[in-house]
């Protein structure tokens, strides 16, 4: 096997948006046509869908932050959810829980212990983005994370992280120490 640097491969065979990989979906007809790029999106995300569902355990931070990506890096809105787990850290469900503007959104404790009793959780990751691409957390994001640390450690749910994801990033609080 020979290796070639890009610079060597003719034009047509370098990547540019020009000549991107192209997906092909097959219409009632039998005709292929080039698939909508919100169609491969939304395709992706139901795949990732199936590889977290419930009763499956997320043990690599990795597995975590892929799933979490897919949720929420196309939105040009903030949105905030967790992933409810049950006592061995097994996936119960991921809940959308609020919906903001482009630059916040509203979290209110006490609906999140609601959903955490209503999924009999016994722990939880908490998410949202950053439509601005840059995922480092403000402080507002670390206040409202520890006053929802506070409620739940009253009925005995741990908060395991909250993960900020900004473009094709993300910044996971209990890395960071702020946990």
């Amino acid at each position: 096997m020979t290796h070639t640097s890009a610079a060597a491969l003719p034009a047509e065979s370098r990547y540019s948006p020009s000549n991107a990989p192209q997906l092909f979906v097959r219409d009632s007809d039998g005709n292929y046509l080039a698939a909508p790029d919100d169609h491969v999106i939304d395709a992706a995300r139901q795949l990732v869908e199936r590889s977290v569902s419930k009763g499956m355990k997320l043990n690599t931070p990795n597995r975590v932050r892929e799933f979490l990506w897919l949720k929420l890096a196309g939105y040009d809105h903030e949105v905030f959810g967790a992933i409810f787990l049950d006592t061995q850290h097994r996936v119960i469900e991921f809940s959308e829980l609020f919906h903001g503007t482009l630059d916040s959104a509203s979290v209110y404790p006490r609906e999140v212990v609601k959903a955490a009793l209503h999924h009999n959780a016994g722990a939880v990751i908490f998410t949202h983005n950053h439509p601005s691409g840059e995922p480092d957390p403000s402080d507002a994001d670390r206040r409202i994370t520890q006053r929802l640390q506070e409620a739940l450690g009253l009925i005995e749910v741990r908060v395991l992280d909250h993960i900020v994801v900004g473009g094709s990033d993300s910044v996971s609080f209990a890395e960071r120490g702020y946990l």
